[in-house]
């Protein structure tokens, strides 16, 4: 089955209603429907958040974040995923956040990380990545 790894940026795409936010609709159906599997890392989940609270205050981030599906599963962060995020950053020079986005999906070939951010171009070499259209 195949498991998108959403990135911050992609999901705020999809609640934005930006470019790239049908697509993202796309595999939340399918998600829905059990004919795929969404994961998104708590980091990313938190950055989500962030933004929503920072642009809308505290009851549109509650609103809009219980509103998204109960089938995106949020994983945790361990130890080892810090560590291998921190290694991304001052490897390959992506943000560190983001290295935890390519953790879920790195070198498994059933995993597809989904965003919007052209910064993931510098480690398609680890993880099959799709990238939104550009705004």
């Amino acid at each position: 089955m195949t498991v998108f790894v959403l990135d911050s940026s992609a999901l705020i795409r999809y609640i934005d209603n930006e470019p790239g936010a049908s697509r993202v609709v796309e595999i939340l159906k399918a998600c829905v429907a059990g004919l795929a599997d969404i994961r998104i890392s708590a980091l990313q989940w938190g950055e989500v958040a962030g933004n929503i609270r920072k642009r809308a205050g505290a009851t549109e981030e509650t609103r809009i974040l219980s509103r998204l599906p109960s089938e995106i599963e949020v994983v945790p962060v361990s130890a080892s995923d810090a560590v291998r995020a921190a290694d991304l950053k001052v490897d390959r020079k992506i943000g560190y956040a983001d290295g935890f986005a390519v953790g879920l999906a790195l070198g498994l070939r059933e995993h597809i990380l989904v965003t919007a951010d052209f910064g993931f171009k510098a480690v398609e070499d680890l993880a099959k990545i799709e990238f939104l259209p550009a705004k």
